[in-house]
């Protein structure tokens, strides 16, 4: 929901630190394969009750995620980039709530599967519009240069970060946090599936 309305604040200095690691060789698949190490490392954090180094490595992470779009756009993109983006985030995204479940699996076991659940439902609708949207010559660039379409929606990823980052500062809040932003999701992924159904159209 807050996507778009964030790029134009964090892209420039996103952009002028990306084009300096460009110029320093650094390429855009290292940077998300960097971010995604930061993310595992998170997920560990978590299961192993240390929230605050948990906190600092999704912001890390997300710093990442953030500086590898910038690195490419400075340099040469490519479609492998784009796949590892957007695969090694949903990867991420998944980690995180498992990692809550092992954590304290008998009081965050389930909340965090209703919360991996509502994620799966999402990213189904998302990347399922994606597809249809390459296929149809469809694009934006509302949420900045992508690799792929992003479709905009309740839950985006400034959301799913600030739980995130929430979960770690309040652990005691998990189930709390995870029962109610997986309602969000939930409505997020509907709206989208009506939306796209009307968009589409029949066959």
């Amino acid at each position: 929901m807050f996507d778009a309305r964030l790029r134009p604040l964090i892209d420039p200095p996103l952009d002028a630190a990306g084009g300096r690691l460009a110029r320093a060789g650094v390429s855009a698949d290292a940077v998300t394969l960097a971010g995604f190490a930061c993310g595992l490392c998170a997920a560990v954090s978590i299961a192993c009750d240390a929230m605050l180094a948990g906190a600092l490595l999704i912001v890390a992470n997300r710093l990442a995620d953030g500086l590898d779009g910038a690195v490419a756009r400075a340099g040469a993109r490519t479609d492998r980039g784009g796949y590892l983006d957007i695969v090694l985030d949903f990867f991420f995204y998944g980690a995180i709530p498992f990692a809550f479940a092992v954590q304290d699996g008998p009081a965050n076991a389930l909340p965090a599967a209703a919360l991996l659940l509502s994620f799966y439902m999402n990213g189904a609708s998302f990347l399922g519009f994606s597809v249809m949207a390459a296929k149809r010559g469809i694009t934006t660039d509302v949420q900045g240069s992508k690799s792929l379409y992003y479709l905009g929606g309740l839950a985006e990823g400034a959301e799913t970060i600030a739980v995130f980052l929430a979960m770690c500062l309040f652990p005691q809040w998990f189930a709390v946090l995870a029962y109610g932003f997986a309602a969000v999701c939930v409505v997020s992924a509907v709206s989208r599936v009506i939306l796209v159904a009307r968009l589409l159209g029949p066959d």
